[in-house]
């Protein structure tokens, strides 16, 4: 059985509702073992605490205030956030950025959310789950600082930060990224045959830079692109990695899951 894992799915949300155990059931006949269900409010990062004591060691969970559902931010917000963090199953602060598109949530508070976000990541020693939306200046001049703050006090996230969800930038964007030793997630997009520059992009990333993710129920690969999109697609997506790196499948999912274990500190 080749390797894949989801490490962005949100088995959470009510479109899996009435079929989540055969939808985990397809993920696993598909090769699926392990998948990270990140948070994006209070009550979705209890849902996916909750998923992680049903199906231990399968699934974990990410917690964290998206930036479009973060107003209001208070304290007591931060104070349960850090509760949750703590919770058995949780691998991750996410997730967690900048939208600059929709803006759902004031500029100012975003960055605000943001920064006392990474600052629970640090100590906590958890790597974070990087939410951009058309906010790459603000959002790597955050994260420069944050991870010279992290190498000056030689703390182990400096190594394995983080990942940037499904990646949507430029290649130059991707390289600062990596620099600052991030991961590159790629989801369905790249399978699309219109994604000329996503392509370009993946393909000029080496595979011990990325993982694999979903987004599901969003961002559905080709050819099931307009429907639900669920975790069994991740083949699809590794796929079109390994034509993009004239290679196997089987290498990108066993180069990716080595990847996911390193970033997230999980058991193979």
């Amino acid at each position: 059985m080749i390797p894949y894992t989801d490490t962005h799915c949100h088995l959470d949300f009510d479109r899996f509702e009435k079929d989540r155990e055969q939808v985990l059931k397809r993920a696993w006949k598909a090769g699926l073992v392990w998948i990270l269900n990140p948070g994006t409010d209070l009550h979705t990062n209890q849902a996916a605490i909750e998923l992680t004591k049903k199906y231990p060691g399968r699934i974990s969970a990410a917690v964290g205030i998206h930036p479009n559902f973060g107003k209001p931010w208070r304290t007591e917000i931060l104070v349960r956030l850090r509760e949750q963090a703590q919770e058995k199953g949780v691998v991750a602060i996410g997730e967690i950025g900048l939208d600059y598109y929709r803006q759902y949530t004031p500029v100012d508070q975003q960055r605000k959310m943001f920064t006392d976000q990474l600052s629970l990541a640090e100590e906590l020693a958890l790597p974070v789950i990087l939410h951009n939306r058309d906010a790459e200046h603000d959002l790597l001049s955050i994260l420069r600082e944050w991870c010279r703050g992290l190498r000056t006090a030689s703390h182990p996230l400096a190594e394995t930060p983080g990942v940037f969800h499904s990646f949507s930038s430029d290649l130059e964007t991707a390289k600062a990224a990596l620099e600052m030793n991030f991961l590159i997630g790629v989801s369905g997009p790249v399978t699309f045959t219109n994604a000329i520059d996503r392509k370009a992009v993946v393909r000029n990333l080496s595979l011990e830079s990325l993982l694999l993710e979903t987004d599901a129920p969003y961002l559905t690969p080709h050819p099931h692109r307009g429907k639900r999109n669920e975790p069994a697609y991740i083949p699809l997506i590794a796929e079109e990695i390994a034509r993009l790196h004239n290679t196997s499948p089987k290498q990108v999912a066993e180069i990716t899951y080595a990847n996911a274990r390193r970033l997230f500190n999980i058991s193979p």
